[in-house]
């Protein structure tokens, strides 16, 4: 059964955008916090893999998992009234379970730690692009989808799926949340 927090004046809502690679994750970010006239949480992963000159470490995904943590942290005081997620540590925890096989404990004490609100899981149902740090097209995409989805359900935080392409794919986005958040406005 999803939780449903009571989203009070004085609690900022907290929704993260997340899936499979290339599902549209950072475009629908950017259009929900410019909707809604407030900043995001954005994706550090991206940015440290792609400064990179050699593949990635255990350590190298550690340091992207505390830096996630501490961006979430900086934004919060300067979110209105949401603050939006670029993708979230449950893709970070599925990214050590199948890289590594091994998820360091901190990361499911912060998950579990909780504060979320809802999840926008984007769907696979886009076409894949290939780009220098994306490493899991095909049927792994539908793998990973369902994997992302399993931890948010055993979380027990409301989730939709946002499926579509182009507009649509912004507007089932907006809808969900206008949805959970119960307006038409902004918070």
């Amino acid at each position: 059964m999803e939780k449903r927090p009571e989203i009070k004046p004085e609690k900022k809502a907290r929704i993260i955008i997340t899936g499979p690679e290339s599902t549209g994750k950072t475009g629908i970010t950017k259009y929900l916090s410019e909707f809604y006239n407030t900043v995001y949480v954005p994706e550090y992963a991206r940015e440290y893999v792609e400064k990179l000159r050699r593949r990635y470490t255990y350590e190298d995904v550690a340091h992207i998992a505390r830096k996630q943590i501490e961006l979430e942290k900086e934004l919060y005081d300067r979110a209105r009234g949401i603050l939006f997620y670029d993708t979230f540590l449950v893709l970070t925890r599925t990214w050590f379970q199948v890289v590594y096989k091994d998820v360091p404990a901190w990361i499911d004490d912060h998950i579990r730690e909780g504060g979320w609100d809802l999840f926008l899981l984007c769907k696979y149902d886009i076409p894949w692009e290939k780009d220098p740090v994306r490493e899991n097209p095909g049927e792994m995409r539908r793998k990973l989808f369902d994997m992302y989805h399993e931890q948010i359900r055993q979380l027990g935080i409301p989730c939709r799926i946002i499926t579509g392409s182009g507009d649509t794919r912004y507007s089932n986005a907006l809808k969900a949340v206008r949805e959970f958040m119960g307006t038409g406005r902004t918070p």
